[in-house]
């Protein structure tokens, strides 16, 4: 079963991502989707602040990548929407991520077959005026989401 999730606005974006951050651990992978406005870099910023203490976190939406330390791992936070085939990633430090690191993905699809399908999945997107996030993943995921009380 996907939770859907009602976020009335952006504080709510903000919040979901500071409740993420408190599940991650080296090895995951978080892949954010959804059309442009819908929430990505909000959702991203909110769990980059509460993992780090960073405010304001530059989107990569030129330089694709930008890593941060947190607690017990590195965090790199992508941003794909401007690569233009997915083996780039590669010269990005995707290697390097996937070994010791948590990876949070705005634009997945980009390189669809080069993430693990256990992967945490958050579709954002905006109808009517409200935004919605819709939130799956496999692994271990299901029970650490209803553990949070996210599922």
């Amino acid at each position: 079963m996907t939770p859907h999730l009602s976020l009335i606005d952006e504080v709510a974006t903000a919040a979901l991502g500071a409740r993420l951050a408190g599940l991650l651990r080296t090895g995951d992978i978080v892949r954010l989707s959804g059309d442009l406005g819908a929430g990505k870099s909000t959702l991203a910023r909110a769990l980059i602040a509460a993992l780090t203490g960073v405010k304001d976190a530059p989107s990569p939406t030129f330089t694709l990548v930008e890593t941060y330390d947190a607690p017990g791992f590195s965090l790199w936070h992508f941003d794909l929407y401007r690569l233009e085939k997915a083996d780039d990633a590669w010269e990005l430090g995707l290697e390097e991520a996937l070994d010791d690191g948590v990876l949070l993905v705005e634009w997945p699809e980009r390189i669809d077959g080069l993430l693990s399908a256990d992967a945490l999945t958050i579709r954002l997107e905006v109808a009517g005026g409200v935004r919605r996030a819709d939130i799956s993943g496999g692994g271990d995921w299901p029970g650490r989401l209803a553990a949070a009380g996210i599922a």
